[in-house]
């Protein structure tokens, strides 16, 4: 199953710099050694087993923005599942790349209605940290507001190289390219039930961007930090417990995304192959290992009796099951 990827935007903008970290593994340090997009670099990437990322990379330049919607509308917009619009948070032409992105939500409600729309507010990093916050609400209003005037829905996140934010935004992107994605979830709480796992996340063997993840399970024991105990009704016998033992930094799942990459990079660089981790912490208990030919899952446990080994076990007997949903139910149904 292939799915068409169109990812647009101004030169300079940052896409092929994205695509790089996101896709070839390829540090934030050196994506200033790339050079600009030529017209359309097409890349197949197998993402999922049988999930094929059709990614068309189109250069930003006006020459190039001119012919794609005119003589190319049809050839670039035809059969488009998800359409990503790169917006460079320091550029002086707004508002001429908005005028390119009104275009381009023109020529997609024609020849691909059905296309999902996301727009990344890149370099984030290059804006004052006290700032960011009220410049992405304003930025996002106005974006949302000229996307609905096309009658299309899009979704707007604000990104960096140089922090979990891209991915975040790229694994929100893939999550709605995956058919039947909550069925993943579901068989993930299972497993985390099954091994008493506080939180299980399935990631993509390749760019680490998560598919999937479990519903929180709240774990009958004491906390660690605190010393108050949950019943395995779920009542607290001190109410700070549930908010100590839940205060998940939101970011996490990007950000373990990140790290796995650099570890991974620096695992190549020593000519050395990743292939699983293990931590045990004073606060839980983490194993990250393979799942399936394209997955790997990690498993976080906050109960101190569990040994990583148990985890390791539970892995290895759930793969089959995940294999299996990973041909059947994903890609076929």
């Amino acid at each position: 199953m292939k799915k068409k990827v169109l990812l647009m935007g101004a030169s300079g903008s940052g896409k092929t710099s994205m695509r790089s970290l996101i896709f070839s593994n390829n540090p934030a340090s050196l994506t200033s050694r790339l050079g600009a997009t030529i017209d359309v670099e097409q890349n197949h990437v197998r993402f999922l087993g049988d999930l094929i990322l059709n990614l068309w990379d189109c250069g930003g330049q006006d020459a190039f923005m001119d012919t794609y919607l005119s003589t190319q509308r049809a050839t670039i917009f035809q059969h488009v599942g998800v359409l990503i619009y790169v917006f460079d948070v320091g550029a002086h032409e707004r508002t001429q790349d908005l005028s390119y992105f009104r275009d381009c939500l023109d020529a997609l409600r024609k020849y691909s209605p059905d296309a999902r729309v996301f727009l990344l507010l890149h370099k984030m990093d290059l804006v004052a940290l006290s700032d960011r916050p009220a410049m992405l609400a304003r930025r996002r209003e106005e974006l949302e507001g000229e996307s609905s005037g096309q009658g299309v829905s899009a979704t707007v996140f604000g990104t960096s190289i140089y922090d979990e934010s891209l991915y975040k935004a790229w694994s929100r992107i893939v999550h709605a390219i995956i058919p039947n994605a909550a069925v993943l979830t579901k068989h993930l709480t299972t497993f985390a039930e099954a091994c008493s796992a506080t939180e299980v996340i399935l990631f993509e063997r390749t760019t680490f961007l998560v598919i999937a993840t479990s519903s929180l399970q709240f774990p009958p024991f004491a906390s660690p930090k605190n010393g108050a105990v949950v019943g395995n009704g779920g009542e607290l016998t001190t109410p700070s417990a549930a908010e100590t033992l839940h205060a998940l930094d939101g970011t996490r799942y990007e950000r373990t995304s990140e790290l796995i990459k650099a570890l991974k990079h620096s695992c190549s660089r020593l000519r050395e192959e990743f292939s699983a981790l293990e931590m045990e912490l004073p606060e839980c208990t983490a194993v990250l290992s393979e799942m399936t030919r394209n997955t790997y899952v990690l498993v976080i446990v906050h109960d101190p009796t569990i040994e990583t080994a148990a985890i390791r076990i539970n892995i290895r007997l759930a793969r089959s099951k995940f294999e299996e949903l990973q041909s059947d139910t994903i890609f076929t149904r």
